[in-house]
């Protein structure tokens, strides 16, 4: 067992460093190696040379590139969030602190996750560092999906001699890297109107540059506030006068967020198709609310349920594209458990608008639900194909069904 165990200890390591420590150049110089072995078999080949020469040229390369490793200090950082498709570029400060030159030296993560692209392109290499000398290096990083990745540490390592194998040792952590769902943004949106308004609104949202509405002036009254005394009218009525305020009412929306998706369905490469685009769609929907006159409360329905509520205020987007970011599906059918948990939830709620990923009895109870707890409702579902129920079956309130690919081509302008 301890043998198997080394075994595989050494085949991961020797993968390792092919995948990240060897160039191109070098991996062409082991395949010519393999290639030239042939010529081992028997001496009378003289193809034997080759195979000789090679490996004391790799063997030289490999002393003198572990001479001149570089000892480098790295700091610096990237950004901790970007939206999906897009890229993020961090800006690092190299300085040699070894006593020798470094040449050829250049930064990079050793391995990343399949959803980052690390584009080469864009990273310089340093022909010569001198001892206590800094430069400064840029690398940027391609996203594909949304999620939140642990990156790993950034490497400093050097090409010399040769280009053929990376050397050097010196790193740098760098912190996780939130991918935010990419949205379009909505030109227009149908708010379906309740009859509830939530009171004591500014409590509920920012309150930079907010204050209670003035209504009038009225006569003194014991126990009024004396900031609120008006002196002016006092003087001219000749008895204390006192402003009246009023709180402002806002209009309280809940988006619902089916996370629920069919075992039978496969992941892509990308994810669920149909969950991405969900989530996309819900964004375009929590960025056009939020520069409205609504507090948004949103509900994540999967295996538990999140809820997250929103004021008026550009920073609570953010915090819901945040949540949206590290949204995951689950196989498992979450209806008949966290339907009476929104319920209850949506009692004091005007409006709520539902994503779905399908439409189904359960799902049609959750809306039929909402409007019986005086919610005006919105229902969008984002499907491929034939939903599970007919939706012209439905008499819950405004239904639409919506597909991947009009959400993706971003030509939903009014929703």
């Amino acid at each position: 067992m301890r043998y198997k165990s080394i075994t595989v200890k050494s085949v991961g390591f020797l993968q390792y460093r092919w995948r990240n420590n060897l160039t191109p150049a070098g991996r062409m110089m082991f395949f010519i190696l393999f290639l030239s072995g042939v010529g081992t078999i028997t001496l009378r080949v003289p193809i034997y040379q080759i195979f000789f020469g090679v490996i004391s040229f790799l063997f030289a390369v490999g002393i003198a590139g572990r001479i001149y490793r570089p000892k480098l200090e790295i700091v610096g950082n990237i950004p901790s969030k970007v939206t999906a498709g897009h890229s993020v570029t961090g800006e690092f400060r190299l300085k040699n602190i070894g006593r020798k030159n470094a040449y050829d030296v250049s930064i990079g993560f050793p391995e990343l996750h399949r959803s980052l692209q690390q584009v080469d392109d864009s990273i310089k290499t340093i022909s010569i560092l001198n001892p206590g000398e800094t430069e400064n290096l840029d690398i940027t990083l391609k996203t594909h999906q949304r999620g939140i990745y642990e990156l790993p540490n950034l490497k400093g390592f050097s090409y010399f001699p040769f280009g053929l194998e990376k050397f050097g040792k010196s790193r740098c952590v760098i912190e996780p890297l939130l991918v935010l769902p990419s949205f379009h943004p909505l030109n227009h949106l149908q708010v379906p109107k309740g009859r509830r308004y939530q009171p004591g609104g500014i409590a509920m949202t920012s309150n930079v540059g907010e204050s209670p509405e003035y209504i009038g002036n009225r006569d003194y009254s014991p126990g009024d506030p004396v900031r609120r005394i008006d002196f002016r009218s006092w003087a001219k009525t000749g008895s204390p006068v006192v402003r009246e305020y009023q709180d402002e009412y806002y209009c309280r929306i809940a988006l619902i967020l089916d996370t629920h998706v069919d075992p039978s369905r496969k992941k892509g490469k990308k994810g669920f198709r149909g969950l991405e685009a969900a989530i996309s769609l819900i964004a375009s929907i929590a960025d056009h609310l939020s520069n409205g006159e609504y507090i948004i409360d949103f509900f994540a329905a999967g295996p538990d349920l999140h809820v997250f509520r929103a004021g008026r205020h550009t920073a609570h987007l953010d915090s819901v594209l945040e949540i949206l970011a590290c949204v995951e599906e689950t196989r498992k059918n979450p209806f008949d458990e966290i339907t009476p948990s929104i319920i209850d939830e949506l009692g004091n709620i005007t409006t709520a608008i539902c994503v779905f990923l399908d439409w189904n009895e359960p799902r049609s109870f959750l809306a039929r639900s909402a409007i019986e707890a005086g919610c005006a409702l919105k229902t969008i579902v984002v499907r491929e194909g034939k939903t599970t129920m007919p939706i012209h079956q439905s008499d819950s309130g405004d239904l639409i069904q919506l597909t991947p690919e009009d959400i993706e081509a971003g030509g939903i302008d009014i929703l």
